[in-house]
């Protein structure tokens, strides 16, 4: 059951990258965001690389690190599936597993906390992730 909505952050991807076109493809993807997490602003980097499966949806993981305005930090990793939308946009949902050392972040390291990330076709970035309960 989901829980309660812990974070948002808005972006952009920085940057592309072909992997392989061996048998389909894989791409490498690299994004910032910032936003709320736990109500704590944060800036996020991450990068994931997807690679589409036999139905033509994508399946991807990727990972990151979280920086608080204060400098704590927290890492995270996740997979996710998706599907190609119109103009290159995607839009993505899976779960995040988060780990840190910061009091302020440590309530993440005992949350399976699930998302929806979207890109539309300009690169802009949405994420929304709520407690999994």
């Amino acid at each position: 059951m989901l829980g309660e909505l812990i974070g948002e952050l808005h972006g952009k991807r920085t940057g592309r990258r072909v992997l392989s076109t061996d048998g389909g493809f894989k791409v490498e993807v690299s994004f910032e965001d910032s936003g709320k997490i736990l109500g704590i602003e944060v800036n996020n980097i991450g990068t994931y690389w997807s690679a589409p499966r036999p139905d033509g949806s994508l399946y991807g993981e990727g990972q990151g690190l979280v920086i608080t305005q204060d400098g704590e930090m927290a890492t995270w990793k996740g997979q996710g599936v998706g599907k190609l939308l119109r103009g290159g946009a995607v839009s993505y949902r899976g779960a995040i597993y988060y780990s840190t050392a910061s009091p302020k972040l440590a309530r993440l390291n005992t949350i399976a906390a699930v998302f929806e990330y979207e890109v539309d076709a300009n690169g802009n970035t949405h994420t929304k992730e709520w407690e999994w309960k």
